[in-house]
């Protein structure tokens, strides 16, 4: 990782105001910030339970991750701004393959970016670990890029099962070791990143609890 990115203006404090209003509304433990990196290419890989997600990845980041967001929000006021500019958002168009987001994260890795990408590709909602997709270990292998592996749970139902009850829901967040796949990864085609995308997810999973590795346990 030897290509430090400048983060948006106003990064440090929009991350600063997200570790207020965060501490207001839950009780967090984090674990393993120092293994967060500080700039790229690198990929920071988490499991993926809803969009509080990047909420919690970003205001513990050391670095101002390149986010994915569904193309739905490119042209709503406001939250287009915030994840343009402060998301650094690349627009994915769901359903179907999206090579102009494939392409624009691929740049982003090589100019020295911190990219934020959830293996399982969908949302779990029950923060249960799902099969993982082969996009993370692709642009890892394809780039160089080293990964942290993500564990984020507790904030499966914080409307309903916490804040209508006047509670702060316990988010625990960890980061595990970084690494990087082997090298015979890049000459790695189709199927082939299978195993590689099984390193990742089985080290994400290692940071969950056990009832939580789902398709990893």
């Amino acid at each position: 990782m030897n290509h430090p990115q400048s983060p948006p203006a106003g990064w440090k404090t929009f991350q600063r105001l997200l570790r207020i209003l965060i501490a207001l509304l839950f009780r967090v433990d984090v674990q393993g910030i120092e293994n967060f990196p500080a700039s790229g290419p690198a990929l920071i890989a988490p499991n993926h339970v809803n969009w509080m997600d990047v909420i919690f990845l970003a205001a513990y980041s050391k670095a101002a991750p390149v986010t994915f967001a569904a193309n739905k929000w490119e042209q709503v006021p406001g939250v287009s701004w915030i994840l343009r500019h402060l998301g650094q958002a690349i627009f994915v168009h769901r359903g179907a393959p999206d090579k102009h987001a494939l392409r624009a994260a691929m740049n982003a890795l090589r100019t020295g970016k911190v990219l934020g990408i959830a293996p399982e590709g969908t949302r779990s909602h029950d923060g249960v670990l799902r099969k993982g997709h082969d996009g993370a270990a692709w642009l890892a292998s394809r780039t160089g890029a080293i990964i942290t592996p993500i564990a984020i749970w507790g904030h499966e139902n914080v409307i309903s099962g916490h804040w209508l009850r006047l509670q702060r829901p316990h988010i625990h967040i960890r980061a595990g070791e970084p690494f990087h796949l082997p090298p015979e990864a890049r000459q790695a085609r189709g199927r082939e990143m299978g195993p590689y995308t099984e390193m990742i997810m089985r080290r994400i999973a290692a940071l969950l609890p056990p009832e939580r590795r789902g398709f990893y346990a």
